[in-house]
């Protein structure tokens, strides 16, 4: 008498729950952290994995895919498609995702019984070995195989089996039937004894996700967000330039305790604004606006008027609290004190924030955290309600992963369109670990990589490392809080060189305002502004004749007219014999109705802007699909003249009174 399972030794077990003979390994895409894998709508996102089985069979692979959160059915059907599978057995696939959200996949892999059949008998016939034993084998195979296919869908596997099996018919005849690419066609994906894989997940993205151009400004300093501001007539040009977004500092009223004066000053006077990211006073906190600014419903015209201009609104995302926000004294709980019960101030040593409290989201009562966790999902939510669907967050690293993990989870979870911005300048891990658990693209360090070995060494990074999978770059020469070499007292070319490369490296930058007119004056010993906007009011000229604008616009569009700076890992650098010039391109195969045609672009810069450089660019024309050309029509996107280059060194001329860079589209 057999034991029953639970009586049997556990080695044997084991061997009752159903091994398999196929290990499905390095599997892709998947995040080190299991957090949800990245793509973009519209794209074709790379799927794959490596089978591994004993023997020489062929194997055979699907992807299978399908949604998996509150924008589909309770349990939405699986679709699948097939997966191409090499002698090595690498299995992979590309797949386009049309709808934003959460999807599950898995790959699944089997035995392609039938190929292999159809492999080994075409050798046995070259070798003039037997074949009558194999045609039996091949009809049996077909018969296994008719049983998984839809009724009325099999007569040519029918008509196959019976050649095989016809004795009425030459071996050269049945040879014919057995490899008739049509039989094969009728059978092709159709799995048996299949191995899965485990499921993961993957996030589908909109393209601002991925792809944008960013214009910062403060509200107070274009005379708020009311109609007829001067918000209003900047948010049309602002669009004409090509931006996708324009981003807003807090909006929120200002708490009046500690509030700071110019320079971060701790003395403020009467008619000092102090520091937006001081949330929070009687006015109201984070779903509330500055009654200097204007009203809710201001700022929802404002919204809706950017939105008819093709531009989005992105808010700032800033957890934390002036001493005069509500919560304040309403949740004291979730603050962090001090020994002596005080509420414990803002620092970043030697920096200090006396006018803010930074909230403790990991507070030692359970549900204090839950409740404090909620109410920070209804202030997005709020938001997100008044038609913001792009938000800027402030220093993420100081909040715990945990708690990103989960609201950006809930929030993509009903607004798959969502997009997040990571302001993290921190340490590397931090910053690839926000990106890797949902923020939709990251600030970077680009604004600190300034001559060619350390553009050249974080542009791959950026493009090609591990990482690329899920970490998102934005690229800004400069923020509200940072303005450091080359910029520090730097030239309208040094601010037109930066500009050049922060546009074309990556497929999103953005500008701070103030840097179109070269704002360069900085605090001493420190790479920061001096009179910064954080703490005042700036009255610009807009309309200077010697306003970068025009380049900012130029620049946008051409990053709209080639598609191939539309994504990071189209970048390639190339070598260049003078250490002050760099040049990279972007290259890619753009589907036209005609069928597809090359997109490249190459950008060449001067480092140092303030001085003329000649130089050789030796362009790698492999990496281009250019290779055997022997010559190239190079046309200058922002000067329209072209010149005839040939397929090896080509000179280079870059002075600034003419110009900083070449900004070359390449044609044969």
């Amino acid at each position: 008498m057999t034991p029953s399972p639970s009586a049997q030794n556990p080695r044997q077990s084991d061997l009752l729950n159903s091994p398999s003979r196929i290990l499905i390994r390095d599997l892709y895409p998947v995040t080190p952290s299991l957090s949800p894998a990245k793509a973009v709508r519209g794209d074709e996102a790379e799927f794959g994995a490596m089978l591994v089985a004993d023997g020489h069979g062929l194997l055979a692979a699907r992807l299978r895919w399908r949604r998996a959160d509150s924008q589909t059915t309770t349990n939405p059907e699986w679709q699948s498609m097939p997966l191409v599978v090499a002698a090595s057995g690498q299995a992979t696939g590309q797949l386009g995702f049309e709808a934003e959200g959460l999807y599950e996949f898995q790959i699944q892999a089997w035995a392609d019984r039938f190929e292999t059949w159809r492999r080994d008998l075409q050798l046995f016939a070259q070798a003039d070995e037997p074949l009558q034993l194999e045609f039996e084998q091949g009809a049996l195979i077909l018969e296994s195989l008719q049983q998984l296919l839809p009724a009325g869908s099999t007569r040519r596997i029918v008509d196959a089996i019976e050649q095989l099996r016809s004795s009425s018919c030459s071996d050269r005849v049945r040879l014919a039937a057995a490899t008739d690419d049509a039989v094969a066609q009728a059978v092709v994906g159709v799995p048996s004894e299949i191995t899965t894989s485990p499921t993961f997940l993957l996030r589908v993205d909109p393209e601002l996700a991925v792809r944008g151009a960013w214009y910062e400004f403060f509200p107070r300093s274009e005379g708020g967000l009311g109609v007829g501001a001067n918000s209003w007539s900047r948010l049309e040009k602002i669009a004409d330039a090509g931006f996708d977004v324009v981003y807003l500092p807090p909006i929120h009223p200002v708490g009046l305790s500690h509030r700071k004066g110019k320079n971060n000053s701790l003395d403020a006077g009467p008619k000092d604004v102090g520091s937006p990211w001081a949330i929070g006073s009687t006015d109201g906190g984070h779903t509330a606006v500055n009654p200097e600014l204007g009203t809710l419903s201001d700022l929802k015209g404002f919204v809706a008027r950017a939105r008819e201009l093709g531009v989005e609104v992105a808010l700032d995302y800033a957890l934390q609290c002036s001493p005069d926000h509500p919560w304040v004294s309403e949740h004291p709980e979730w603050f962090l004190h001090r020994s002596d019960g005080s509420i414990r101030y803002a620092e970043n040593p030697p920096k200090k924030y006396q006018d803010i409290f930074p909230i403790n989201f990991w507070p030692v009562q359970e549900q204090d955290r839950i409740e404090l966790w909620q109410a920070c999902l209804e202030i997005l939510e709020f938001w997100i309600d008044c038609g913001v669907e792009v938000f800027r967050v402030d220093n993420p690293h100081t909040k715990p992963l945990a708690f990103w993990a989960w609201i950006i989870r809930e929030v993509q979870a009903t607004h798959p369109r969502v997009v997040l911005l990571s302001e993290a300048f921190t340490e590397p891990a931090m910053m690839h670990s926000l990106a890797e658990i949902g923020f939709s693209q990251s600030y970077t360090y680009f604004t600190w990589r300034q001559n060619k070995d350390e553009l050249t060494a974080y542009g791959e990074e950026l493009a090609h490392a591990a990482t690329a999978a899920w970490f998102r770059p934005n690229l800004w020469p400069s923020t509200p809080d940072i303005l450091t070499d080359p910029l520090r007292d730097g030239s309208r070319q040094a601010f037109a060189s930066r500009a050049i490369l922060a546009a074309l490296m990556a497929p999103s930058w953005g500008i701070y305002s103030g840097y179109e007119h070269c704002e360069n004056t900085a605090l001493a010993d420190k790479e920061e502004y001096k009179f910064s906007e954080k703490y005042e009011i700036k009255n610009r000229d807009h309309a200077r004749p010697d306003s970068l604008w025009p380049l900012l616009s130029e620049l946008n569009r051409i990053r709209r007219d080639h598609r191939a700076t539309w994504r990071m890992n189209s970048l390639r650098f190339h070598y260049v014999d003078h250490e002050q010039v760099i040049a990279f391109t972007h290259h890619c195969a753009v589907q036209t109705e005609a069928g597809p045609v090359n997109d490249t672009l190459l950008v060449v810069v001067n480092l140092t802007p303030d001085e003329i450089c000649e130089a050789t660019v030796y362009l790698d024309l492999d990496t281009l699909g250019l290779s055997g050309a022997a010559s190239l029509t190079v046309r200058d996107e922002l000067t329209d003249e072209s010149w005839q280059w040939g397929p090896s060194g080509n000179y280079v001329r870059l002075d600034p009174t003419e110009r900083v860079a070449h900004i070359f589209s390449l044609t044969q």
